[in-house]
């Protein structure tokens, strides 16, 4: 699961201070409120990489100029605003994920599913309608999602530079990812559970940072490193992680001055 195998490689990739670059972000002029916005994008981009039809400016537009739309358009995106607000004033905790899935899957799944562990096996389909990944059994969700969450717990409670933390908080999406542990919503979970982690470690201004903005522009890089582990969840290989590690913290990088 979570662990330090390949800590000093990542660390040697990193060659800037993402504070000094999320602190440039932060003294930038925005039109609306700094939370609100980066919190759009979050979920706009978070939706696209769902195969969403929507864009950036027409939820802005709906957002905060009140522009209306068919709710259809915009619903999945409003569910994903909410949830993003929601981390910022709680613990990354196993409760309050269920709590984040619930509002996340209002117009995913049926009530019943919300927030529910499943109880059947899961396959991730890809374009070619072919077997991409066969998720954690589900007989083992659990003790496997209860490994996850004191790993967690463990490294909240740890001292840890910005580097690091970028690289447990993405470690946390890709295992969250491969447990799969929802019947839908795991990908729009996972993302939001990097972000979640950043916060508690970085502080406010990493609501500023755009990873799922740059998981969807390099959404074909995004799915090719989450392949490379392998095809089975008991048969995946962490140490082929790397790339998918440093997609986040290399996404920063456009940012520099």
């Amino acid at each position: 699961m979570i662990s330090n195998q390949l800590h000093q490689v990542f660390l040697d990739q990193i060659d800037f201070d993402p504070i000094d670059l999320l602190n440039q972000k932060r003294e930038e002029k925005l039109p609306v409120d700094y939370f609100d916005f980066y919190n759009s994008v979050s979920s706009v981009y978070s939706s696209k990489i769902e195969g969403e039809e929507i864009d950036f400016d027409s939820f802005f537009k709906h957002k905060f100029l009140k522009v209306p739309y068919n709710p259809d358009y915009t619903k999945k995106s409003e569910d994903l605003f909410q949830a993003y607000q929601f981390i910022q004033t709680k613990q990354l905790t196993q409760e309050n994920v269920i709590q984040v899935h619930k509002i996340i899957s209002q117009h995913l799944l049926p009530e019943s599913q919300r927030g529910k562990i499943r109880n059947n096996p899961m396959y991730v389909i890809n374009e070619e309608d072919r077997i991409e990944y066969v998720a954690c059994e589900p007989n083992k969700i659990e003790s496997e999602l209860s490994a996850f969450y004191e790993q967690i717990e463990a490294l909240l409670d740890r001292k840890m530079g910005a580097v690091e933390s970028f690289f447990f908080a993405s470690q946390i999406h890709l295992v969250f990812v491969k447990i799969h542990p929802f019947q839908d919503g795991n990908g729009r979970t996972g993302r939001l559970l990097e972000k979640w982690f950043l916060l508690n470690k970085l502080g406010s201004n990493a609501v500023s940072i755009e990873l799922e903005k740059n998981y969807y522009l390099n959404r074909e890089d995004y799915y090719n490193n989450l392949r490379r582990l392998g095809l089975e969840y008991k048969q995946l290989d962490y140490s082929l992680a790397l790339d998918f590690l440093l997609m986040s913290i290399k996404g920063l990088e456009g940012n520099r001055k």
